[in-house]
C-alpha cells in the first residue's frame, strides 16, 4: 500500500478548498464512495471477462444489462 507525500496532500487540501474537519470528511466520503465505485467496476470486468465498452474480447454469454443504484453503508457514511 502506497502513502500519499506531504506535498500531494497539501495540493489536494489546497485543490479542494478544505478548511475544517467537517470538509475534510466530505472529502473523504467521496474520496471513499469513488473507490467504492470503481472496485466494484473492475469487480464486474473481472467476472464477465472484458471491460465495460469492449465487447470485442466478451467471450462469454454473461453481459452488462444497464445500472442501478446501490447503496454501500460502512463507517464513512
Amino acid at each position: 500500500m502506497s502513502t500519499l507525500s506531504k506535498d500531494l496532500i497539501r495540493q489536494i487540501i489546497a485543490d479542494g478548498a478544505l478548511s475544517n474537519p467537517k470538509d475534510i470528511g466530505e472529502y473523504l466520503k467521496d474520496m471513499f464512495k469513488d473507490v467504492i465505485q470503481e472496485m466494484l467496476e473492475q469487480e464486474l470486468a473481472l467476472e464477465l471477462g472484458y471491460q465495460k465498452g469492449d465487447s470485442r474480447n466478451k467471450t462469454t454469454d454473461n453481459r452488462r444489462n444497464g445500472y442501478s443504484k446501490k447503496t454501500v453503508k460502512s463507517q464513512f457514511g
